[in-house]
C-alpha cells in the first residue's frame, strides 16, 4: 500500500451543476460560484498536494492568472472542462497557450 505522500488525489473545483456527479467516482469536489472562491479553493487544494485539479473553463478563464502561477510546476495539473452550459474554446486557448510555451511554437493549429 502507498505512503500517504506517494498517493495522488483529484479534485475539481465549479459550480455545484457541474462538479457534484464527480464525487460519485471518488473526486474531492469543490463548490466555487465566483472568482474569489475559485482561487481560494485552487491555492487550498495545492497546498494539500492534489495532483490534478480539474476546473470548469468558465471559472479558469476568470482566474487565470492564478492557474499560470501553477504552469511551470509538475503537480497539480490544472485542467480545465466544460461546464454545465457547455464549452467556451478557452481550454483549448490554453492548451495551445502551453504547448506554445514548452515547444516554442505553435505545432497544434498552424494556419
Amino acid at each position: 500500500m502507498p505512503k500517504n505522500s506517494e498517493i495522488h488525489r483529484i479534485a475539481v473545483i465549479g459550480d455545484k451543476d457541474s462538479v457534484l456527479g464527480f464525487m460519485a467516482v471518488g473526486f474531492a469536489v469543490r463548490i466555487a460560484d465566483n472568482e474569489e472562491e475559485a482561487i481560494k479553493q485552487l491555492h487550498g487544494l495545492a497546498s494539500e498536494n492534489y495532483a490534478v485539479i480539474y476546473i470548469t473553463e468558465c471559472l479558469a478563464q476568470k482566474i487565470e492568472a492564478e492557474i499560470l502561477k501553477y504552469r511551470d510546476r509538475p503537480l497539480p495539473a490544472i485542467i480545465t472542462f466544460p461546464d454545465k452550459n457547455g464549452r467556451t474554446g478557452y481550454g483549448m486557448a490554453l492548451i495551445k497557450k502551453s504547448v506554445e510555451h514548452a515547444v516554442g511554437a505553435d505545432i497544434l493549429f498552424k494556419d
